[in-house]
Order: structure tokens, then sequence, then C-alpha cells
């Protein structure tokens, strides 16, 4: 299945920390966090990828060139588009299609305008981005295969998010606060699976949460995946600092294709 990574935000909580970095091209350790994102979907065997840029479109080039990574030709009738063939450290053949989407655009019409890029594609996944995961990816795609009216399935995580929600009587009298990270509330993890269908509910100028989402919601055709292992969103430096802690000691929670995993995928490609 290929798989579409929106890239194109400008990352305004992290501009502090990194003011000219792309959000998935921060750090996290010695890598990325883009390549921590591929390496995961690599691991599950879905080594096609498109990319949404927008913002710092140039870093993305210079990062896959530096990578190595060799170009080839482009969507037919694509002006903006740059296509890479790029072999990763375990001899797993990617390929990288970036398309400028551009800088202010929404998640909506960032899909909308790379539709062609997954064109035949009856199911494909997509992702923020912008946060790591150890999500079972297999088990989400069954759940959206066995369900022949369902057309997207959104991991559906607990917020990590220091927040304090309120409770108040009708004369705003504050009658409970607790922590974000204690209350039964989920919010959308930014890994998704979807049917080719998704299309149909997304108009050009719509949001894809506020526009195809609350349509499938009419239609009772969008899924949850309640999780509840490693999920943590790259959004501050705060989060930044709390994967680097993650990370250590090794394996990160992660890193799904390391240990075993990593053994039998370097075993597979010889």
């Amino acid at each position: 299945m290929k798989v579409v990574l929106f890239c194109g935000g400008m990352g305004t909580r992290m501009r502090d920390f990194a003011p000219t970095t792309p959000k998935p091209l921060v750090h996290i350790g010695e890598r990325p966090l883009l390549w921590y994102i591929m390496n995961y979907y690599a691991h599950h065997g879905h080594r096609e990828f498109v990319l949404c840029l927008g913002y710092g479109v140039e870093a993305f080039l210079t990062y896959f060139r530096q990578s190595g990574a060799v170009p080839m030709p482009t969507v037919a009738g694509d002006a903006v588009g740059h296509t890479f063939r790029l072999v990763d450290e375990w001899g797993d053949v990617l390929t990288v299609s970036l398309v400028d989407t551009g800088p202010l655009t929404s998640i909506g019409q960032r899909l909308k305008a790379v539709q062609r890029y997954v064109a035949g594609e009856p199911v494909f996944l997509a992702n923020y981005a912008d946060g790591l995961s150890d999500a079972p990816l297999p088990d989400i795609v069954r759940v959206l295969e066995g369900r022949a009216d369902t057309v997207g399935v959104m991991i559906a995580v607990r917020p990590t998010q220091s927040f304090h929600y309120l409770h108040h009587d009708h004369d705003g009298v504050v009658t409970g606060i607790e922590a974000g990270t204690g209350i039964d509330v989920r919010i959308n993890g930014g890994f998704f699976a979807f049917r080719a269908e998704i299309f149909d509910y997304l108009g050009d100028d719509d949001d894809l949460v506020e526009g195809a989402f609350d349509r499938l919601i009419g239609e009772r055709r969008l899924l949850a995946f309640p999780y509840d292992g490693f999920w943590r969103a790259c959004d501050t430096f705060k989060d930044v600092m709390a994967l680097e802690a993650a990370r250590l000691p090794e394996p990160a929670p992660w890193e799904v294709w390391r240990g075993e995993a990593t053994a039998d995928r370097r075993e597979a490609v010889g």
C-alpha cells in the first residue's frame, strides 16, 4: 500500500527550538522524525511514499539528496513533484514522491492534491508525520478491510499533554479538576487507513477532519482504533525532550523494526 505523509505544515509551535526546520525533519537522537515514520511503514511492507510538502520544500529535497536517493521520472504532467528511489540500510527499496501542495494548504486540500499518486490503490495509508507510535498497523488495516461499509480508520489515543480539565456547575463554581491524562477521553492520533472512496467525501476546498470526516461520521463510515500503547505527538520542544527520554535505553518503543524484527528483515533481503 502507498503511504501519504502530510509534511507541509509550518510547525509554528516548534519555531523557538527549530526556527527553519520543517517539523518532520526535526531530529530525535541522530535521525529526523521522518526517518522513524518511514521505517515504521517499511517494516510493515509499505515502501511507496507520497510526501505532501508546503513549508520548507528545499529542506526535504536536500535531505533526500544527501541520503543518497536517486531521482526518478515524476508522475506525468506534474511540474512540481520530485520522485526518488532510495535504498535503506536494510536493502529495502523505497520510492518517495515529494509533491509541493502549497504552504498554507489544509490537510484535506493536500490529500486531494495527491489523489493521482494513489490512483488504483483500493486502500492506502496516511499519517500526519508529526508523531511516533508502535501501533499495530496490520491490525488497523484488517479492521478497515473487514468492514466493507467503512471508508476510514484512525488510531484513537489518550492525550499526553499536561492540561487540566475543569468541571463546574451552572454558577461557574468549580466542582472538580483533573489531569487530561487521567480522564477517559481519546484524540485523533494521526495514523490512518483509507479506502479510495475517501476522495468522494473530500471537496477541493475541504479540510480532512471538518470536511470529509464530518460527512463520514454522518454516514457511520469512519472507525476509531483505540490504542493504549506508545504514542507521542511531536509538536513542541517539550515533546522533543519527552521523545529523547523515551528513546533510551534502546530500542525506542516506536522502533518496531529493532531486535528480532530487524534480524528478520535483514535476513529477508539477504
